[in-house]
């Protein structure tokens, strides 16, 4: 069963495992599960996603009921009208705050604008040798990106040089390996933890907030930190 953290007669959001695809896709022929599939046969109901979140990535996904509902949701996505928050574990000792103003392409190769701020929340240093290193660092952030190009926070914070723990295609292959190995953990630390919108129907302000799954629970207990 889903985890429902919000629902009312025109949306619904639920707080996506890790690993669970959005929908179909022909990338990913491997997956027999898929949340829209899940959510529809859970509540009964037609569902439509109206943004997306990478197949790695936990938290809030939020459908609409409805035709009109799922449109007007799309457009104040794509009008930036919409606060999206996200909780990330990286590599590192992040700076205390940062703005990353870098351009991402596309698939056919158009450059976009990219726009991501965040602040530290946590920082942890291991008694872990890694390389040459006598000790591993790792902080945790949160961050807000005020566009939502593809693989965006992912590709932002490789970028910077933090990469986030357990991205296999933007991230530090190394350690990658190190968590797999040490602690046997394959997730991809990136969580999306608040949404905050206009509700197209109501008009009432809507704030959204969806807990760490056990994966990212179990890694803030390795680094001491409270959640």
């Amino acid at each position: 069963m889903l985890e429902i953290v919000y629902q009312d007669d025109h949306l619904i959001a639920i707080n996506k495992p890790h690993g669970l695809l959005v929908h179909r896709s022909s990338i990913a022929t491997d997956a027999k599960e898929f949340a829209l599939q899940l959510l529809r046969d859970q509540v009964n109901r037609r569902v439509s996603p109206v943004h997306r979140l990478d197949r790695k990535t936990g938290g809030l996904l939020l459908f609409a009921f409805e035709k009109d509902v799922e449109i007007a949701m799309h457009q104040q996505f794509q009008n930036s009208e919409v606060q999206k928050k996200y909780l990330a574990i990286v590599r590192g000792y992040a700076p205390d705050s940062e703005e990353i103003d870098y351009p991402l392409a596309k698939e056919n190769g158009t450059m976009q604008d990219a726009f991501t701020a965040f602040v530290t929340l946590k920082r942890a240093e291991l008694d872990i040798a890694f390389g040459k290193h006598p000790t591993s660092r790792y902080s945790m952030v949160e961050a807000t990106p005020t566009t939502g190009r593809m693989h965006q926070l992912r590709k932002h914070f490789a970028h910077i040089f933090y990469p986030i723990i357990g991205d296999r295609k933007h991230g530090c292959n190394k350690q990658n390996k190190f968590f797999k190995e040490q602690w046997e953990m394959t997730t991809m630390l990136l969580h999306a933890s608040e949404l905050l919108f206009k509700h197209p129907v109501t008009k009432e302000d809507i704030h959204l907030k969806a807990p760490v799954h056990e994966e990212f629970k179990r890694v803030m207990e390795l680094m001491s930190w409270s959640f």
